[in-house]
C-alpha cells in the first residue's frame, strides 16, 4: 500500500501505484484535481489534460493530477461526457473481487442495518454513486431483481454483476431496465427485458408499510415503483385524516392509498398513463380501499379544468404533487422551474384555506434552493402564505454520498397553505 500524505484535509497517494506502468493514464488539468482527490466519482471530458496510452471504452485506467500524483482508478469511456467514472482511491485493481465487495457492502446496509431487504417487500439494494458503484442500480421486488445499467463500462460487466447478484440474493429472476437518453449519453445500446432466471408473468406483489402494491417491473416507470418516496408517503398521510385529497401524477397510487388508509375522507388520483391508473385501481381493490378513485388525464389540464369549474368539489384539503423528472440535463433547468411553478400555482388554487400541500421534485439538476424559490414565487403569485412543515428527501435505501452531492436529488416539502 502506498504511503499517503494529507493536503487540505484530503488523503492523497504520494507515489504511483503498482501496475500503473502498464495501465493507461488519464491526466487531469492543472487546478482541476481537487474534487477527485475528495472522491467525487465523475471526471468530465473538460477536466482531462491528456491520455497516456490507448484505453478502449470500458477499460480500467489510472487517474493522475497534472503534477503526477495518483488520484484514483476508474473506467474509461470516450463516448461519454463523464470520461472516467472513479471507483478506487487506492492500489486495488477493479477486478471481480472488488465489485463483489462493493455489492456486498451495499446489500449489507439494506439487509442488516436498514432491515429493508425483506422477502415480501421492495427496496433499493444498490444506488449507483452512493454505494461506490457508479452506473449500477439494483432494486428488489419480492423474488425479483431489477437491474439498471447507466454506464457503458458497467454494462460490459453485466454478466459478472448478474452472477454476483444471483449468488448473494437468490432471486427467481433478474430484469434489465434502461433509462431514457442512455444511448446518447454513454454510447450504450441495451434493451429492457429478462436477463436471468424466470420472467414475471405479470405485476409483482410487494408490501410497503402494510399496503400491498402490484409492481410492473418490466415496463413501469423507473424500475417499476418510486421506492424513494416510501417514508414520505407515511409522513404525508399523517396530515390526511378527514380531508379530501387530490393525488396528482399519482402513478400507481402510492401517496393516495397511504392517505386513504390513514383516514382521508376521499381521494382522487390523476395520472396521464392509463396503464398506471388501472394498476392503481387494482392496488386499491387489493387493499380493500373504497374511498379512492382514479382519473386518466393530463395532470395540468385536469387541475385547470377543476379550477375553472368553480364548484365546491374542486376544492381539497390536501393536494399531492409528485411529478416525474422535469429536468434530465442542465439545459432543461429553466423549463423545469417553470413547470414546477405552474403545477404548484394550480395546486394552491385548489386548496381550501389551511390546506396541506405535498410537493416534490425528483430532478437532480434542480437544487433544494431552486425548489424553495419556486414555492416562494408560487406563494407570492397566489397571494397565499405557504408554511413549510417538513422538508424531506429520499428514503435511506437511497443514501446520499457526502463526496457526490448529486446523489441528494429528491425534494419533498409538506406545507400548510393559508
Amino acid at each position: 500500500m502506498a504511503q499517503t500524505e494529507y493536503r487540505d484535509s484530503v488523503a492523497v497517494a504520494a507515489v504511483p501505484q503498482p501496475g500503473d506502468q502498464r495501465r493507461p493514464r488519464v491526466i487531469v488539468r492543472r487546478r482541476r484535481a481537487q474534487p477527485f482527490f475528495a472522491r467525487h466519482p465523475w471526471l468530465f471530458a473538460g477536466a482531462v489534460e491528456r491520455i497516456d496510452g490507448q484505453p478502449a471504452d470500458g477499460d480500467e485506467v489510472s487517474v493522475y493530477s497534472h503534477d503526477g500524483e495518483f488520484i484514483a482508478r476508474g473506467l474509461y469511456n470516450a463516448q461519454s461526457q463523464i470520461r472516467v467514472r472513479l471507483y478506487a482511491w487506492d492500489d486495488r485493481p477493479l477486478d471481480e473481487m472488488f465489485w463483489r465487495e462493493r455489492l456486498d457492502a451495499a446489500i449489507e446496509l439494506r439487509r442488516n442495518v436498514l432491515k429493508l431487504d425483506q422477502p415480501s417487500g421492495a427496496c433499493r439494494l444498490v444506488f449507483s454513486e452512493a454505494d461506490g458503484l457508479s452506473g449500477v442500480v439494483v432494486d428488489r421486488y419480492g423474488d425479483w431483481l431489477a437491474l439498471q445499467l447507466t454506464s457503458l463500462a458497467m454494462a460490459r460487466r453485466r454478466d459478472m454483476l448478474v452472477r454476483c447478484l444471483v449468488e448473494r440474493c437468490r432471486p427467481r429472476g433478474i430484469v434489465l431496465r434502461t433509462e431514457r437518453g442512455i444511448a446518447e449519453a454513454e454510447g450504450l445500446e441495451i434493451a429492457d427485458g429478462p436477463i436471468w432466471g424466470e420472467a414475471p408473468d405479470g405485476p409483482v406483489a410487494v408490501t410497503e408499510n402494510g399496503l400491498q402494491f402490484y409492481i410492473d417491473i418490466r415496463t413501469g416507470q423507473k424500475t417499476g415503483f418510486y421506492l424513494d418516496q416510501r417514508d414520505n408517503r407515511v409522513h404525508a398521510a399523517g396530515f390526511a385524516r378527514g380531508r379530501r385529497v387530490l393525488d396528482v401524477f399519482c402513478y400507481t397510487g402510492g401517496f393516495g392509498l397511504a392517505a386513504a388508509r390513514a383516514g382521508a375522507a376521499e381521494v382522487v388520483g390523476v395520472d396521464v398513463s392509463r396503464t398506471a391508473t388501472e394498476l392503481a385501481q387494482r392496488n386499491a381493490v387489493g387493499n380493500g380501499i373504497r374511498s379512492i378513485r382514479f382519473e386518466t388525464a393530463d395532470a395540468f389540464e385536469f387541475m385547470e379544468r377543476l379550477a375553472a369549474s368553480g364548484q365546491s368539489e374542486s376544492r381539497f384539503g390536501m393536494v399531492v404533487l409528485d411529478p416525474p423528472k422535469f429536468a434530465r440535463h442542465t439545459r432543461a433547468i429553466d423549463q423545469a422551474l417553470r413547470g414546477y411553478l405552474r403545477a404548484n400555482l394550480l395546486a394552491i388554487g385548489l386548496l381550501e384555506p389551511n390546506g396541506i400541500l405535498v410537493t416534490c421534485s425528483c430532478s437532480g439538476h434542480v437544487s433544494r434552493d431552486d425548489f424553495t424559490t419556486v414555492l416562494a414565487a408560487a406563494s407570492a403569485q397566489s397571494r397565499r402564505s405557504v408554511q413549510f412543515l417538513a422538508q424531506l428527501g429520499q428514503a435511506p435505501d437511497h443514501p446520499v454520498a457526502a463526496s457526490c452531492p448529486e446523489t441528494d436529488y429528491l425534494k419533498c416539502f409538506i406545507a400548510r397553505v393559508v
